[in-house]
């Protein structure tokens, strides 16, 4: 089976250097580019199973990068970045970035997110023409077909609402989700802007899946940005 290869944007010659070392040594194919318009280029004639994109590039804005690829591509992004302004981090995801991640970051966390990435990228692909059957993190689990979710042995009765948000996040778990992104996805593209409502549905949410609301297992805030789920522990292949 060929290596997945992973392209790293990113001008700071310190980061690309570690970054390379890390992923080679979990075996990933590793291609450089220092510039956005080597990075396009790259990605236009290579077609990369993952791209690490730094948003202060010095010839281009990450996020014209970001739009550019999006124009024709579904590879997976990860937004490296040491901007730390929520709004930043909200721009990029819902220009479609799948993630993002602030420096400094660990070598743990780098590889579990290029982790979900890769796995939900290659899920997409098989799953073209469908979704997947279900979902399973710790003792809970979501059954799409069924739209059924338990935790335990017991069935956690959602409202309607509250089925789609959770299915919303399932379906992209590991990954960060925006609150417009859930917004236009659960209450249409002509949904307002307000997170109140949403903030709403996740208390109640919460309080029918964890054991503890304020220590949350199975679905994590991300401040100022959105909502992520734990990683699905499912073989849905």
């Amino acid at each position: 089976m060929s290596k997945c290869s992973i392209l790293i944007i990113e001008d700071e010659k310190k980061i690309q250097v570690f970054m390379g070392k890390v992923l080679k040594r979990q075996e990933y194919r590793v291609l450089y580019a220092d510039t956005g318009a080597q990075g396009l280029d790259i990605i236009r004639s290579q077609c990369p199973d993952i791209i690490l994109l730094d948003l202060g590039l010095p010839d281009m804005n990450g996020d014209d990068i970001i739009k550019e690829v999006r124009r024709w591509s579904s590879i997976p992004i990860i937004v490296i970045s040491a901007r730390t302004a929520e709004r930043e981090k909200v721009i990029a995801l819902d220009l479609g970035a799948d993630d993002y991640i602030t420096k400094p970051f660990g070598t743990s966390e780098l590889l579990a997110r290029i982790r979900a990435s890769l796995r939900h990228s290659s899920r997409l692909r098989a799953d073209a023409n469908h979704y997947q059957t279900s979902y399973r993190h710790g003792n809970m689990t979501l059954n799409f077909s069924k739209r059924l979710l338990t935790v335990g042995a017991a069935e956690v009765h959602l409202t309607p609402i509250e089925y789609k948000i959770v299915a919303c996040l399932a379906q992209n778990s590991g990954k960060v989700v925006t609150y417009s992104s859930i917004l236009s996805n659960v209450w249409g593209p002509y949904a307002d802007g307000d997170n109140k409502i949403l903030r709403v549905n996740m208390a109640n949410i919460r309080r029918k899946i964890e054991a503890d609301p304020a220590q949350p297992k199975y679905i994590f805030t991300e401040v100022g940005v959105g909502y992520r789920m734990a990683e699905d522990e499912t073989d849905n292949s």
